[in-house]
């Protein structure tokens, strides 16, 4: 492993602004921070900070209607004083009229509460404390803690407790550690009212410094250094770079990994006249850290330490205190350390080989599980019933030793039924920190909000605004007279940046949730997992068995607001924090006045979902924040769940769980395969994998104001249950919710979360395993959404409104859309991997007629929220315009994208896209397409009015090429893609078409090539032939447009090798002739649907099949959504091609040249088609091929007799648009034609020859070479000099877009030349 050594100097003076400015010279990072948060100790300084790889060096200046009761329950005369004290033997029934009053402390078995009896908790005494397994609640029995008018002040605490195993009799209905709520029961608990969750207004910067701050960490080196372990010279270079750092200034410098071994002594020298006393004399991998203000040797600080060797630890650290201009005290502190990470294994069960006499011996455990060490450091043995063991270890050799185990069920010499984890060490690794941060352990956190309602003590959480959730930190708050309104002091420092602002017109601002409430309800935990479920504690270590609501149909009323749920949940189906089980209507339709609601609530470190609604409908739950929980958190659960509103609810760390296939991780799903038919093989990324803040079975309810800041998987997930589950069978028909109209989705954001911030696709399994479909029940399969009225397809289309979404820092997808109409509308994407996809149904779509939209709306590439590099970051890298190091979403090198087109047809207009700006090794771009694509391309995919903000025109779009992410860019749709650019304002060519440079089905020769985008602008009337290929075995076509037949375009087929038939999709330009081969025999069915046609559109077609051949061949259209087929007509053969143009709607003729092979027809569409549509008003025109193939048949590649045959004359039968006038204050596109001709045409005023440069011609008068000089920055013609066509460029660097054509007869080049000329930053 290469050294390396890290360098940084940093100085602040206080400036009116705060931004951070990145230079890049040579080999080093340079940065200027000019901040209101860092002060000069000298008043001429400026704050740099310079990033090398092997020093690190900082310098600075130095009907249901509740019973009436009293507006505050507790003050009820009739209520009777109850203080039961502590008994867990204590079973509490309150009944017949009893009403008590509860005003201490008290231990219960459990509460029950029925028949008219009533418990109201007596407010503003002391605080109460209420421990019960269980409280059930019905038949007109009420439970009151405060009232919605008379909210309760006091602070009351109810514990669940018990154990999942402790003997006592579950109940059938609600399990264990419950407060449950059926038929006549009564709840109503109103806390406090505070403010549930707002935004920073100002930035939260790592260190709790007021502005900047800084923090970096870094293992194994940088790509930026002073590498005086590798290179000789760098020792120069870092006595040079201290020689002009001026005096004054304080500089912190660390080794990271290994500085020494071309380490010469001038460098040595220099650091000791600065005041280092240990510099001169660093070793092989010495850990050295060092702090000075340089002038002042005596007020250096330093560490030094030698190398351990790689199995031990070794650390420098230094650290000193500084005071700002404004009087605030920060501290600049480095690390350089040798690190021994250490980690336990998973749990192993007795290798089944282990003999056990004399002990377990270790060298079993290594041959069974090879992650084992040697030398672990420790070990953790639990029976199999979860009883804890003590380990003892006895040493044999000093390496190979045994262990026994003392406990339940254990002997002397063996342990029995048991498992066991190993605590390994790994290798030592370099680690070098260098942190500027604040020296009070506090912050102010500056809020959007008036939080007067915070009190003191009150525990917060801020939401991570970089990729990772887990940068999601708490923080308790503390006293603060100083505060404004809208501040807290908060006790600590933030370890990452929390954005607290607009940042490229993106609201970026972090999420702050209320953790604390008056009101708590807890689960009463272990201390350690223990297992109650299959498979637990190999998942989790920590207790999972909390506590939960239940509420069931027909209680009287349930109200909930002011309440803090912590350790609720369970891992256990049906057992979560909130639960609304079969309830029915919860609103006014079910006679609920008020509705039921759950609001102004907090459920944190939950062990099973946040709220679940189950099969019922009209539930309000508002100002709700859950934080740090397993599963899906805000559930419906069957499909029939509607009407519910998610109003201003917040979602963030949301984690992994075993209760459903898309609840589990790639571990769980591989591990649990409870209801898979025997032979299951998981397919984690297919099956499960789907974990999401807000999951909505159901897409018919509201989603309002709501934040999804955080998830293992996805934010938002709109699921289609084609039939209800569970005990839900039967609400509905089958495809109601996938054609049910979307409820109100509005002011929406996700952020932080792996997969998307939102999709809307799929569907689960609604039938249980069986040998046909091995997959258990509930595992994600396909579905398509496809809004209409009345959820009738039949009945007119109702489009899905997204509006005003705003999804950044999502390392996958900012959203996935998929189905019929679903419309995006005034959102913003910024730094997702990909902001937004728009897919239809791949082959065909889902909902003909329907599309995909999105107007009005942002997209940022690489903004200028940078993260916090961490060793935790998945990825750091450069990026953006400046070429600064950022947080990347998935890889250095993937492929940054803005919308991605998948299938179409689709609309974008209106839409903004700022920073997309590709690199040298990195193809960022505004506009792409799906990534190894298999599906279809619809030259209906229209955008319109697009702005660029820097974002080069050689970022704005690209095709894909053969390589890293796009693999051989050689599937079907990879080859076909294209879409139509109505106004020019992405290429300039109002009406062009852009498609893939070598797809010349529809390209011709006046086509304007754009290297950059390795595609073309073309112009033409375009359509698709879908050709279906039955009995046959999957063979490769081959289809050849005639007036371009060296030139022909391979497809392998959009389905899988395994179904019954093969699809082939392409676009095609309409009017013209085609002919198409197969790499085996032809396949004896063909039926070829006329795609995107309108009424009569034609093409002629010529099939090759082996000579004796014959055929019946039939027309008719096919109903999609009727799944009704009508014929419509028959073809008949003629013994000359020019018969094929007879053809009338129930008569047509095909031409069989057998002496080619070829079979020809001439398709022309009969019937008008809607603007969106694939097909036709009266459905899918089609004709159906039936061959007769000679037995023992020739491959059908019929090209070499073909051609030049039957090749036609190439035309341009749509004119290319004229160019938009280019706008000489940004980068635009200069168009270059050269067309160089062996043959002058003396008869002939103008020569064929000529290059022509925007439109102005320049002709060859003599033979020879001609050249014209472009000025390369603004693209005006400098020269020209008076048969090869060659653009070119002088420079230092060689563009992409250089071509150099030759040919014995003639060679064209139109080429848009991107101007000015820039060369990309390498990656």
């Amino acid at each position: 492993m290469r050294a390396s050594r890290e360098m940084c100097c940093i100085d602040a003076q206080c400036t009116n602004e705060n931004k951070i400015r990145v230079d890049l010279f040579h080999s080093q990072l340079v940065m200027s921070i000019e901040d209101k948060g860092y002060q000069r100790v000298s008043s001429d300084s400026k704050m740099s900070l310079t990033i090398g790889f092997i020093f690190f060096m900082f310098i600075l200046p130095a009907l249901h209607m509740a019973g009436a009761a009293p507006s505050c329950p507790d003050l009820d005369p009739e209520l009777e004083l109850w203080n039961p004290g502590h008994d867990e033997d204590n079973r509490v029934n309150i009944s017949q009229g009893q009403k008590l009053l509860l005003s201490s402390s008290a231990t219960v078995h459990s509460i029950h509460i029925t028949n008219g009896g009533k418990l109201v908790i007596k407010d503003k005494t002391n605080p109460i404390v209420l421990r019960t397994r269980h409280i059930l609640i019905e038949n007109d029995g009420a439970l009151y803690i405060g009232s919605e008018s008379c909210p309760f002040q006091g602070n009351l605490t109810i514990i669940l407790y018990g154990r999942a195993d402790d003997g006592i009799q579950p109940d059938s209905d609600f399990g264990k550690k419950y407060i449950g709520v059926v038929s006549g029961g009564t709840l109503e608990i109103h806390g406090e009212k505070k403010l549930s969750w707002t935004f920073l207004n100002k930035t939260l910067n790592p260190g709790g410094m007021q502005e900047g701050g800084y923090f970096f960490e870094r293992s194994w080196g940088h790509h930026l250094s002073f590498d005086t372990y590798r290179l000789k010279g760098e020792s120069i270079r870092l006595v040079q770079y201290l020689n002009a750092v001026d005096d004054g200034m304080i500089l912190s410098v660390a080794v990271n990994d290994e500085g020494s071994k071309n380490l010469d002594d001038s460098a040595r020298k220099a650091m000791t006249k600065l005041g280092s006393k240990h510099f001169l004399h660093l070793g092989f991998r010495h850990p050295w850290s060092f702090i000075t203000v340089k002038g002042s040797p005596s007020t250096s600080v330093e560490d030094h330490i030698e190398y351990q060797g790689r199995k031990g630890s070794a650390v420098a650290k230094v650290f000193k205190v500084f005071q700002a201009e404004n009087g605030e005290h920060f501290n600049v502190s480095s690390t350089s350390e040798w690190v021994q990470d250490i980690a336990w294994t998973e749990w192993f069960e007795k290798p089944e080989k282990s003999k056990s006499k004399g002990g377990e011996r270790l060298s079993d455990f290594q041959a069974a599980h090879p992650e084992v060490c040697d030398n672990p450091v420790d070990i953790q043995a639990f029976t199999l019933d979860g009883a804890k063991l003590t380990t003892e270890v006895l040493y044999k050799n000093g390496r190979d030793y045994r262990f026994f185990c003392r406990g339940p069920e254990q002997t002397h010499r063996a342990c029995h039924n048991y498992r066991v984890r190993f605590l390994c060490g790994k290798p030592v690794r370099p680690k070098l920190t260098v942190i500027v941060d604040t020296n009070v352990n506090s912050s102010i956190l500056r809020l959007a909000d008036n939080v007067q309602s915070w009190k003191v003590g009150d525990k917060i959480v801020v939401a991570s605004t970089d990729y990772s959730m887990h940068q999601a930190e708490e923080f308790q708050i503390l006293p603060c007279r100083a505060c404004g309104h809208n501040e807290v002091k908060v006790a600590g420092k933030a370890s990452f940046l929390h954005t607290g602002e607009v940042i490229d017109g993106v609201d970026m601002r972090a999420e702050v949730g209320l953790l604390s409430r008056n009101i708590v309800v807890m689960g009463e935990m272990e201390k350690q997992c223990y297992e109650y479920n299959t498979d637990l504690c190999s998942f989790f270590d920590f207790d999972t068995f909390g506590g939960h609501f239940k509420f069931g149909l027909g209680f009287k009323a349930v109200h909930l607001e002011g309440l803090e749920l912590k350790y609720m949940g369970q891992q256990l189906l049906g057992h979560y924090p909130i639960h609304f089980h079969m309830a029915g209507d919860l609103d006014e339709k079910g006679g609920y006045h008020p509705p039921t609601y759950v609001k102004d609530m907090s459920i944190h470190h939950s062990f099973s979902r946040c709220v679940t609604i189950h099969g019922s409908n009209g539930l309000l739950v508002k100002d709700v924040v859950g934080y740090d929980t397993l599963g899906h958190c805000f559930f419906t659960e069957d499909g029939p769940e509607v009407r519910n509103t998610f109003d201003h609810c917040l979602g963030l760390v949301v984690k992994p769980s075993t209760l459903l296939p898309s609840d589990r991780d790639t571990r769980m799903c591989k591990t649990i395969t409870e209801g898979a038919y025997p032979g299951y093989v998981p397919k984690p990324r297919q099956d499960c994998n789907a974990v999401s803040t807000f999951w909505l079975a159901n897409p018919h309810n509201n989603l309002i104001n709501c934040a999804a800041a955080g998830s293992e998987e996805t934010g938002f997930w709109f699921v289609l249950h084609h039939v209800p589950t569970g005990l839900s069978v039967g609400m509905y028909p089958p495809g109601y919710s996938e054609h049910i109209p979307m409820g109100t989705f509005y002011n929406n954001r996700a952020h932080s979360n792996y997969r998307a911030g939102m999709i809307i696709d799929n569907g689960v399994k609604t039938t249980p395993a069986s040998a046909k479909d091995k997959r258990p029940i509930l595992t994600m399969i396909a579905g398509r959404y496809s809004p209409h009225k009345d959820a009738d397809p039949l009945k007119p289309r109702e489009p899905a409104i997204i509006q005003r979404f705003i999804a950044y820092k999502n390392q996958d997808h900012g959203a996935w859309v998929r189905g019929g109409d679903v419309w995006l509308d005034d959102c913003q994407f910024a730094d997702n991997g990909i902001g937004l996809t728009l897919a239809s149904g791949g082959t065909f779509p889902y909902d003909d007629g329907s599309k995909q939209e999105i107007k009005n709306s942002l997209f940022v590439g690489e903004s200028g929220n940078t993260g916090t590099e961490m060793m935790d970051n998945n990825v750091w890298g450069p990026g953006g315009l400046d070429h600064s190091g950022r947080t990347l979403p998935i890889g250095q090198n993937f492929p940054i994208r803005g919308i991605q087109l998948y299938d179409g047809p689709i609309n974008v207009q209106n839409c903004t896209f700022r920073k997309f700006a590709a690199l040298e090794g990195r193809h960022t771009s505004a506009l792409a397409f799906r990534l190894n694509n298999a599906w279809q391309s619809c030259p209906n995919n229209n955008v319109t009015n697009i702005l660029f903000e820097d974002v080069p025109i050689t970022s704005r779009v690209f095709f894909g090429e053969p390589g890293p992410w796009f693999n051989g860019l050689d599937m079907d749709g990879d080859k076909t893609s294209v879409f139509h650019d109505v106004d020019g304002s992405v290429s300039e060519y109002p009406g062009s078409y852009i498609i893939k440079e070598d797809n010349w089905l529809i390209r011709h020769s006046d086509c304007i090539d754009v290297p950059d985008w390795r595609g073309s602008i073309c112009s033409g009337h375009y359509a698709q032939v879908y050709i279906q290929a039955y009995k046959s075995a999957n063979p490769r076509m081959k289809i050849i447009k005639s007036d371009y037949y060296t030139h022909p375009l391979y497809l392998e087929g959009a389905l899988s090798k395994n179904t019954h038939y093969q699809q082939y999709q392409p676009v095609i330009t309409l009017q013209k002739g085609y002919t198409i081969h197969w790499d085996r025999t032809a396949p004896e069915e063909l039926a070829i649907w006329l795609i995107n046609f309108n009424k009569n559109d034609w093409i002629k077609i010529g099939l090759c099949y082996p000579k004796g051949t014959t055929f019946s061949i039939l027309s008719d259209i096919h109903d999609r959504l009727l799944k009704k087929t009508y014929k419509t007509g028959t073809f008949y053969p003629v013994l000359q091609m020019d018969k094929l143009e007879y053809r009338n709607p129930t008569k047509g003729y095909y031409y069989w040249d057998e002496d080619t092979g070829l079979l020809f027809l001439k398709l022309r569409a009969q019937h008008e088609k809607e603007p969106f549509a694939f097909c036709s008003v009266k459905g899918c025109e089609r004709i159906r091929i039936k061959a007769n193939i000679p037995k023992n048949p020739e491959t059908s590649d019929c090209e070499a007799k073909a051609y030049p045959k039957y090749a036609e004359k190439p035309s341009v039968d749509v004119p290319m648009p004229k160019k938009l006038p280019s706008s000489r204050s940004k980068d635009h596109f200069v168009e270059v034609k050269l067309d160089s001709h062996k043959t002058r045409y003396f008869h002939l005023r103008d020569d064929f020859a000529y290059i022509s440069v925007e439109g102005k011609k320049f002709y060859l008068a003599e033979d020879g070479i001609q050249v014209v000089v472009i000025d390369g920055r603004d693209g005006k013609i400098v020269d020209q000099m008076n048969k090869l066509a060659f653009v070119g460029y002088k420079g230092s660097f060689r563009p992409y877009w250089i071509k150099l054509y030759t040919d014995d007869e003639a060679v064209r080049i139109f080429q848009a030349v991107p101007v000015p000329v820039v060369k990309k930053m390498k990656l």
